[in-house]
């Protein structure tokens, strides 16, 4: 049974998605980007399943926590699976170019691929895909638009 609710946050309303024992899926509901999403008839809205993901994002989101430890279960390629985890290493307040997390999973000249690996990221903040940018420094692709991904990098510099 798949599980969602959803909640307002400093940057966006967020829905969260999965079930009792894991988090599947997060939207960062801010009108811009090009991730289409849609509340599944079947899911079933339940405000209190999602409680430690839900104050974890709130803790993140007033500069309380940097790392999130969550139960997550996430569906992907192995080569998905291997950006998603590198990603996870990246610290709170920094970045990383798409081709380092490239060469961090072995593979320098796949960066494009982990563009594409980021644009499909299930859980954005959580396997925090904002934190890539472009070799040149610049503020390239987020699913959810580039203006969350450059409030969400000024907010981790800032509360660094």
């Amino acid at each position: 049974m798949t599980l969602y609710t959803t909640f307002n946050t400093p940057f966006c309303r967020m829905i969260l998605v999965g079930t009792t024992d894991a988090v599947s899926g997060l939207h960062l509901d801010t009108g811009e980007g090009k991730r289409a999403f849609s509340i599944d008839p079947a899911w079933i809205r339940n405000e209190s399943a999602f409680g430690d993901a839900r104050e974890q994002i709130e803790a993140y989101c007033s500069g309380r926590l940097k790392r999130f430890s969550l139960a997550l279960e996430v569906e992907g390629t192995e080569f998905q699976q291997g950006v998603w985890s590198a990603l996870q290493d990246i610290p709170f307040g920094e970045v990383r170019t798409y081709g380092e997390i490239a060469a961090a999973i072995g593979n320098e000249k796949a960066s494009r691929a982990v563009g594409m690996a980021n644009s499909n990221n299930p859980l954005p903040l959580i396997i925090p895909c904002h934190r890539v940018i472009g070799a040149d420094g610049s503020l390239t692709g987020f699913a959810h638009g580039l203006s969350i991904k450059r409030r969400l990098l000024e907010f981790e510099r800032q509360d660094r």
